[in-house]
């Protein structure tokens, strides 16, 4: 079964028309795309947009073998002429399947916002999932095995490939094509970094995919180190890579803080923005976290930040203290920087750390303070040596410094 993507934009196309900002400035190009359409094999037509008989001859195909229409969004569509000899425009009802004499067959899946989706089998048995903008499958999508290919607002609704991951709906395999791309990612780098860490890709308007062939299925960051300074964007930068996988462990380490208003703000703010489906722990014990749930590796985990971490250890081995750092507090701590480095090379989870990356600063003034600064550069050292991927992120921006996305 092919598919070629006469469109992978959002409703509006990207650039919006008229829109001044900045990704809209640069989606030109390769990076410019039409309303999101869909051609099955030659004969099925998910979403007929303006400029679709155009799009479909740009890329070697025609629409005079469609013989079926099918709409997803809300609505009819956008006011289009329906070329001569194409079907009308229809909607299979939720939950129920079309038989085309084509040997396709088609299953509408309920939406957990207006629209409807499309399960797809073709006369080879493969399947494609396709799901309307903003929208997720509405209850758990039971299949025997993962789809071959899934189709899906990756941007917009994350939590939609979450939920289709902890139903066993994508694996692996899967081949995660990001559709209904709007502005806000920028094109270019930073759209196929973003998607890389949700295990996806985008591809330009006109392309032709294989069901099945899975060749170009990133490989999901495994060790991730997320450095930055404060308010730089690091943490959202975290959570943001894991928010298209289930059951996430937040590790917080840095406590409640009790009778801190402003650091309980902080919490709880970090918390709202959060997935609901995630779980949080606040602990520094994070040997054992990296160590468990056996040969699977267990649900990913997000720590934040490992600069809280240090200081926890630090005063665990009284490195505030000039003698008793000189007496065996610095080897203390260098040990257990040691132990937690060598226990992140070993686990077999997904893991996302945060740390602040303090030195290109003014100098502390103090002694224990430059103490802090240089231990926590030597902590990031050996945990980046350890991870994939590392990125530092300045002014909302993730640079990588390691791997590529």
């Amino acid at each position: 079964m092919d598919v070629t993507l006469l469109g992978t934009g959002a409703p509006s196309g990207l650039p919006r028309p008229g829109c001044p900002c900045a990704a809209c400035a640069v989606a030109l190009g390769p990076d410019a795309r039409a309303a999101t359409s869909l051609l099955v094999d030659g004969t099925l037509l998910l979403d007929l947009v303006p400029g679709a008989a155009f799009a479909a001859a740009r890329s070697g195909h025609s629409l005079t073998g469609v013989r079926q229409v099918l709409l997803t969004h809300p609505h009819d569509g956008p006011a289009v002429e329906v070329p001569p000899g194409l079907p009308q425009p229809g909607r299979v009802p939720d939950g129920r399947e079309l038989a085309l004499l084509t040997g396709h067959r088609v299953r509408a899946l309920a939406m957990d916002a207006p629209g409807t989706g499309y399960a797809v089998t073709g006369p080879d048995g493969r399947r494609l999932l396709h799901l309307p903008p903003g929208c997720a499958p509405a209850g758990p999508e039971e299949t025997a095995e993962p789809y071959d290919m899934v189709l899906a607002d990756v941007l917009g609704r994350p939590d939609a490939l979450a939920r289709l991951r902890a139903a066993g709906a994508v694996g692996a395999t899967t081949d995660v094509i990001a559709v209904h791309i709007d502005h806000d990612v920028p094109p270019g780098p930073e759209l196929r970094r973003r998607l890389a860490a949700a295990g996806a890709r985008a591809v330009p308007d006109g392309e032709t995919l294989v069901v099945g062939s899975y060749e170009n299925v990133p490989d999901v960051p495994r060790r991730t180190l997320v450095l930055g300074g404060a308010r730089s964007g690091k943490s959202v930068e975290a959570e943001r890579r894991l928010e298209a996988f289930p059951e996430v462990v937040y590790v917080a380490t840095g406590g409640t803080r009790g009778g801190d208003s402003e650091w309980a703000e902080r919490v709880r703010l970090h918390r709202d923005r959060r997935p609901a489906s995630w779980r949080t722990m606040e602990t520094c014990d994070l040997v054992p976290l990296l160590e468990g749930d056996g040969a699977e590796g267990g649900a990913p985990l997000l720590i934040d930040c490992l600069a809280l971490w240090l200081t926890d250890a630090m005063d665990a081995v009284g490195a505030w203290d000039d003698a008793e750092w000189a007496g065996g507090g610095q080897k203390a701590l260098r040990a257990r920087v040691t132990e937690l480095a060598e226990a992140l090379r070993a686990t077999r989870r997904t893991v996302v750390a945060v740390s602040n990356e303090v030195g290109s600063g003014i100098v502390p003034a103090t002694a224990s303070g430059r103490r802090y600064r240089d231990e926590l550069g030597r902590l990031n050292a050996a945990v980046a040596a350890e991870c994939e991927h590392v990125l530092l992120v300045v002014a909302g921006q993730a640079l990588p410094l390691r791997g590529r996305s």
